[in-house]
């Protein structure tokens, strides 16, 4: 990567590590919080769906504001009513005073990303993005890994401490983007996909990101949770949180990279039964403090790798010219998942206890699983066009880094090998054609043992 390169995308990147590490930690202060203040776990569970309330919300109407004021001052303003409403969460303390918080800071947090996430868009070509993307997902996990071992030395401060430490750091990401030499980057509105238009390209794209950000949310929001009431301290709580992130910045691309060179509906199979296989380890083994952080680590690995596996299939199949909108589409129905996690599970712990947790967990998976061996029997997946991305975007800018020069060009060349007239029927594709491609055609080829086939439908 070029200096100038760096130099242009190092300011929304410190910004964004920043941010994060306060960010990193909040959801898992509130959760223990409101559990160390007798709240029920269903109370908890609206309480933290308004946060994914506000980012569904965020993702859907913050490109319009960001296209009138501009990068610079949107962030600016994003990242200060941030920092006031975790203030005022600090200030006083009543579960549906914060729920309009967390609503309106939810919508706050998606601005902050949505101006990160377009700078970097807009930092380079295609033929960058997948540095740029590596550059933002290392930033991104490393804030939420040392943002939650902060958690404890924060709460050993004072109960409003952790707040105003989380306040103070969205303050000061705001220093980094003001800094900025230059005028804010061009961006267009984002149009996504409908959701049946989806559905109609690619079911197990959909039912794959809408799983993801169930079962993501729940992660976030309900494990703090339930670790708090195994008799974990604040502390050991937040090393635990640590450890789930740190398995998904470790096993993501691992994972994806195995999806590279099989069939992506048998890995999305493969995540959904092994996280079945880990709510039934946590149900049932004597849980030691290592065996507990092993199995938190897989299960990271896990939860956090089905959204973009599911992304790369869904990308196996769309069109050239449909490859933003689905991918900013498929955003939006992760979104979807998330805010209705906690409002489903939390009633299940109420119910049956803090065990409630993996019996959703597991049976969530189990669903997913079998609709996924249902998908594979209707209709096989494709070849993969392009290499598998590691990527948690928060932003409709963001879904569009996805689309590197790779998958563009993978995806042009599966338009010769599958009539995808009728898959967008609003997007031009080109003529499926019979043999290989023109000598004036690229040809990609992006692991080394790979056999030549035909598709499979």
């Amino acid at each position: 990567m070029s200096r100038q390169l760096l130099a242009m995308a190092l300011a929304p990147l410190l910004g964004l590590f920043i941010l994060g590490i306060g960010n990193g930690f909040l959801a898992t202060l509130i959760s223990v919080r409101l559990d160390a203040a007798g709240e029920s776990a269903t109370v908890i569970g609206i309480v933290s769906s308004a946060y994914f309330i506000g980012l569904a919300l965020g993702a859907m109407v913050n490109d319009r504001l960001l296209l009138r004021i501009g990068h610079i001052r949107a962030y600016g303003s994003f990242a200060s009513l941030v920092a006031v409403t975790v203030l005022l969460q600090g200030l006083f303390f009543d579960p549906w005073a914060w729920f309009a918080l967390r609503l309106i800071g939810g919508w706050a947090t998606v601005g902050v990303y949505l101006v990160i996430e377009s700078w970097l868009l807009t930092s380079g070509d295609q033929k960058v993005r997948g540095r740029l993307l590596a550059l933002y997902m290392i930033s991104l996990y490393a804030a939420g890994v040392l943002g939650q071992l902060l958690l404890g030395v924060t709460d050993a401060m004072g109960t409003t401490a952790p707040f105003m430490v989380i306040g103070l750091l969205a303050s000061l990401s705001v220093l980094p983007m003001a800094m900025i030499p230059r005028v804010s980057p061009i961006m267009e509105q984002a149009e996504p996909l409908h959701p049946l238009r989806l559905i109609t390209l690619t079911p197990t794209g959909v039912m794959g990101s809408l799983g993801s950000g169930m079962v993501v949310a729940a992660a976030y929001t309900l494990l703090p949770l339930y670790l708090q009431r195994i008799g974990m301290t604040v502390s050991q709580v937040g090393q635990m949180m640590a450890v789930v992130i740190l398995g998904a910045m470790l096993l993501q691309y691992p994972i994806g990279r195995w999806s590279d060179r099989h069939d992506r509906q048998i890995v999305l199979i493969a995540i959904s039964g092994f996280c079945v296989l880990i709510s039934a380890a946590m149900l049932w083994l004597p849980l030691s403090t290592p065996l507990l952080a092993a199995l938190l680590f897989l299960l990271g690995g896990g939860v956090f790798a089905l959204y973009p596996v599911a992304v790369s299939h869904a990308a196996d199949r769309a069109p050239a010219g449909a490859l933003v909108r689905m991918s900013q589409g498929l955003l939006l129905i992760n979104s979807i998942g998330a805010t209705i996690s906690p409002l489903l599970i939390s009633p299940v712990m109420t119910a049956v206890g803090d065990a409630g947790l993996f019996w959703a967990f597991g049976s969530l998976s189990l669903f997913f699983a079998l609709f996924f061996v249902w998908r594979r029997r209707v209709r096989p997946a494709p070849l993969p066009v392009a290499p598998f991305t590691a990527t948690t975007p928060m932003s409709a800018a963001g879904a569009e880094l996805v689309v590197t020069e790779e998958l563009m060009q993978g995806a042009l060349e599966h338009e010769h090998l599958e009539d995808l007239s009728e898959a967008v029927p609003d997007v031009e594709v080109a003529e499926p054609m019979v043999g290989p491609p023109a000598e004036d055609e690229s040809h990609i080829v992006y692991y080394d043992d790979v056999e030549q086939a035909s598709p499979r439908g």
